[in-house]
């Protein structure tokens, strides 16, 4: 008992129990970022901005929030949901201040292409025999269906997420290079615009998923123009012209208005009275909300069921909105000086995602236009956004069945004109002509594959091609022969710099990338093209040099004579070829009575190739043979190949490999290029060149 007192009142065993409850203090807080910022909130600096920050963005949330409930396929009220419980949640688990999480247009209409996908209009026709044969669509059991479809799929979406942020990653939004992203963004924009046509027209068309679906939708439009309603057409024109306009205004004048003109609620108040007033749904059979339910429904597990047939669709969904999070989250960390973690991002999303999908929510993430009205308020925290919900669950609560006559044309109105920033998103074309050819490709494969083939396919194309292109970019890097500036230890690219002088009898190549299985040949290649110093073609010249000395022996006078033992032959001096061609040198060695003997030297006049791997990253089991066998072939040639800028993983690697084997030693390796050169001058057989200094 007294050792077990002594064990507790110990010094060390305070210390390490001090560290394990630090290391869980320092865990919660990472999981629960809420923790670290709250407690020393200052509520007479920030409290009155976030105030009007929240309820500034709330009446933005709002129309988004049933306009983009139309965009994945539900009934609008579904959209007020998942503007409420996700921002409620990422309130504490989220480490931007100043991101507006809840509906997207992007998110929401590749949820929407899954549940058209998965409960298309056709399973829902009834067909009734009564002399006519006509079909009605049970809308009501269609809407239920793809509800279910779109909350299973938001559930996978969560748990994709919040896996990859507890497995750390986070990293995974880089192969989601700005190109690519506003390229695929752009697209999205447009199949956005496309399925937003008919409410704008009023026509009856079905919604088409899949590849090809915007020319199908735009097709079905253009068939039905004719049945145009024109109550809702002059309706959704008026919204239009009205919204672009205060969008303007508020671009203009941001800086001396206190906070944006609202103009997305004031279209949204409006219309909905107008509607109401004019009976504008009985009488002119204009399309509108119709019911929306008081109150939140109870939570309920999703059928998980249809788990299987949307895998694809939830990574494509979870990365895309992460991506989108991360990238907006960033911009604003570094405006206000802090920091995200891409990690418990991941995490946040994942839970906001998973828990609100058992209140009947569809995927989120945060938007553009909402945050920037959320920071542009003076939003200093996610108390804003935690107001913003507010504001939905009143509405949510008490008033939803005010908006039920509102008009689904201004609801479309909405959705295209908060698109507007991105379809100036073209604008990158030019930019990048002139900039990076290989990123406006990227950009363009993703906006037309994602056109064309559909938001899903689209991205996994994109996402493949910029891949591809990273491939090539290092499978094709761009290699050189260096030389020294005189008075420093600095080499560059001879063909590049006149100051840069080759050292005699030495070769430097540079090559700016790793060298592995996709490279490693073009490599070689590039290496032996570039110093002028092939092993193969002085092999064959020496073979062809030995059969003309043993033809030549035959048909000219020769003399021979035995020094210590050595047979010399000794040609006539007008049978003696020279040949220099590119530092490629037959030496001649004079002799009296004009007579010179003839000695079978290599061809080249270099004696040492320096590989400059200081760009070098990594290299493979098939790179080290590559080059171990290039080093070979220049030894049988007498040409010594020593390598330069060998950094410590690559050397960890190589070693790994048991590169340093046969000819190969580690003395090969040198630091610098500049001690590379040192150390061929000093060890060159032939007369001494001029020492680098």
């Amino acid at each position: 008992m007294a050792s077990l007192v002594q064990c507790c009142t110990d010094p060390f065993y305070s210390f390490i129990s001090l560290c394990s409850s630090e290391r869980a203090k320092a865990a919660v807080r990472s999981f629960l970022p809420i923790l670290t910022w709250l407690p020393s909130y200052p509520v007479k600096q920030y409290l009155f901005q976030d105030v009007v920050s929240g309820l500034s963005t709330g009446v933005v949330q709002l129309p988004q929030g049933l306009a983009y409930a139309m965009l994945a396929a539900v009934p609008p009220v579904y959209g007020l949901y998942s503007s409420f419980y996700p921002v409620l949640l990422y309130t504490f688990f989220g480490t931007s201040r100043h991101i507006s999480i809840g509906t997207f247009a992007v998110i929401s209409l590749m949820i929407g292409g899954v549940a058209v996908r998965e409960a298309p209009d056709s399973m829902f026709n009834t067909l009734h025999v009564n002399g006519s044969n006509t079909t009605d669509l049970d809308v009501v059991a269609r809407d239920a269906k793809r509800v279910q479809v779109a909350v299973v799929l938001t559930t996978l979406v969560g748990i994709i997420q919040f896996v990859l942020g507890l497995l750390r990653f986070g990293f995974v939004a880089i192969y989601l290079t700005e190109p690519l992203v506003r390229g695929f963004t752009t697209a999205a924009a447009v199949h956005v615009v496309v399925s937003q046509l008919k409410y704008l027209l009023g026509v009856k068309t079905q919604r088409f998923s899949g590849p090809l679906s915007a020319i199908y939708s735009v097709k079905a439009v253009l068939s039905d123009i004719t049945s145009t309603n024109i109550t809702t057409l002059l309706l959704g024109l008026s919204c239009l012209i009205f919204l672009y306009v205060i969008k303007v205004l508020n671009e203009r004048f941001k800086k001396k208005l206190p906070i944006p003109i609202p103009g997305e609620i004031i279209v949204v108040i409006v219309s909905t009275g107008v509607s109401y007033g004019l009976s504008l749904s009985g009488v002119h059979k204009v399309d509108v909300v119709g019911n929306i339910p008081t109150g939140l429904l109870p939570p309920a597990v999703p059928d998980f069921s249809l788990l299987p047939t949307l895998v694809t669709d939830a990574f494509a969904v979870a990365i895309v909105g992460f991506s989108m999070g991360i990238s907006l989250a960033k911009i604003f960390a570094l405006k206000h000086g802090y920091s995200v973690d891409g990690n418990q991002e991941l995490i946040a999303l994942g839970l906001c995602n998973f828990i609100s999908s058992f209140f009947q929510t569809f995927a989120i993430t945060c938007s553009m236009s909402r945050s920037l009205v959320q920071e542009s308020t003076g939003g200093k925290t996610q108390i804003a956004g935690l107001l913003a919900s507010m504001v939905v669950l009143l509405v949510v609560v008490a008033i939803g069945f005010v908006f039920e006559p509102l008009p689904q044309t201004a609801l479309a109105a909405i959705i295209m004109v908060n698109l507007l920033g991105m379809f100036k998103q073209f604008r990158d074309i030019p930019a990048l002509w002139r900039t990076s050819k290989i990123e406006l490709t990227i950009w363009m494969t993703a906006f037309i594959a994602s056109v064309l083939l559909g938001l899903d396919y689209g991205l996994l194309v994109a996402i493949t091609f910029t891949i591809l292109t990273v491939v090539y970019r290092t499978q094709s890097p761009k290699s050189a022969v260096l030389g020294h500036v005189p008075g420093t230890g600095l080499y560059y690219d001879v063909d590049e710099y006149e100051e840069a002088t080759e050292c005699e009898g030495i070769k430097i190549f540079h090559s700016n990338s790793s060298i592995y299985f996709a490279n490693s040949d073009l490599y070689v290649n590039s290496l032996k093209e570039k110093t002028g110093v092939n092993p193969e073609h002085i092999q064959a010249f020496r073979k062809a040099h030995k059969k003309r000395m043993a033809n030549s022996s035959q048909s000219s006078p020769l003399k021979k004579r035995v020094e210590h033992g050595v047979t010399h032959e000794l040609l006539s001096y007008n049978h003696v070829e020279e040949k220099q061609k590119n530092g490629q040198l037959g030496d001649r060695h004079g002799e009296s009575d004009s007579e010179e003997t003839i000695f079978i030297e290599p061809v080249s006049s270099v004696r040492f190739i320096i590989l400059d791997w200081t760009a070098a990253n990594f290299i493979d089991s098939v790179g080290a043979k590559a080059i171990k066998q290039v080093i070979k072939e220049y030894a049988a040639v007498d040409v010594q190949v020593v390598i330069a800028g060998c950094n410590s993983n690559l050397l960890a690697e190589l070693d790994t490999l048991q590169f340093f084997t046969g000819v190969v030693t580690p003395e090969m390796l040198f630091p610098t290029v500049h001690d590379a050169v040192l150390h061929c001058q000093h060890s060159h057989p032939g007369p001494p060149a001029a020492p680098v200094t």
